[in-house]
């Protein structure tokens, strides 16, 4: 079964248990949504009901995965001889979805609870002083994303290794400098004397 939604000015098609990311939508990290501008439902073996240009009766319930934004772009203007350019950066807010199912169709079933842990071992986790991993909202992160963020981690990280080696060459310098003029000075005084 799968659906043709629109949201955000853009039209998605999706199936249950798809993660899509849409436009900023209102919502925290693990609530539910109902996207109803749904513009063609369809499924296996059958012609798709297509709407005029909505279907009334048909909706498509989410669950928001993640509130984030895209990568950065730059908006660069330039008007060629006459001395005007114009740098600036955006980042798009985004939404991060689950469709869970269409019409109360195709639900993906919910993942197995976990076992509860004993009454000491949840203190324990209770009165740990590092609890970024317990209130940090889970994410799914395509092959793409990781793969820009390592790269933007590694370029990172040659960054601040040319930095160290630059202010590293300055110093020498500086120290080259000020005992150059030390020793002047020194002769100075000597040929005074």
């Amino acid at each position: 079964m799968f659906a043709v939604v629109k949201t955000g000015g853009k039209q998605y098609r999706v199936a249950p248990g798809d993660i899509i990311i849409v436009e900023r939508l209102l919502g925290d990290a693990g609530a539910k949504i109902k996207l109803d501008q749904v513009l063609m439902v369809g499924e296996n073996g059958k012609s798709p009901e297509v709407g005029t240009p909505l279907l009334g009766n048909a909706a498509v319930n989410c669950e928001i995965i993640d509130q984030s934004r895209a990568d950065k772009i730059v908006v660069f203007k330039k008007k060629r001889r006459k001395g005007y350019k114009r740098t600036k950066g955006h980042r798009q807010d985004q939404t991060v979805l689950r469709v869970l199912d269409i019409n109360g169709k195709g639900a993906v079933k919910p993942a197995a609870k976990k076992a509860t842990k004993p009454a000491k071992e949840k203190k324990a986790a209770e009165t740990r002083t590092d609890t970024k991993t317990a209130d940090a909202p889970s994410r799914v992160v395509s092959q793409a994303e990781t793969k820009s963020v390592t790269k933007k981690k590694a370029a990172t990280k040659k960054k601040a290794a040319a930095k160290k080696k630059a202010a590293a060459k300055k110093k020498t310098a500086v120290k080259k400098k000020t005992a150059a003029k030390k020793k002047v000075a020194a002769k100075k005084s000597t040929a005074k004397k």
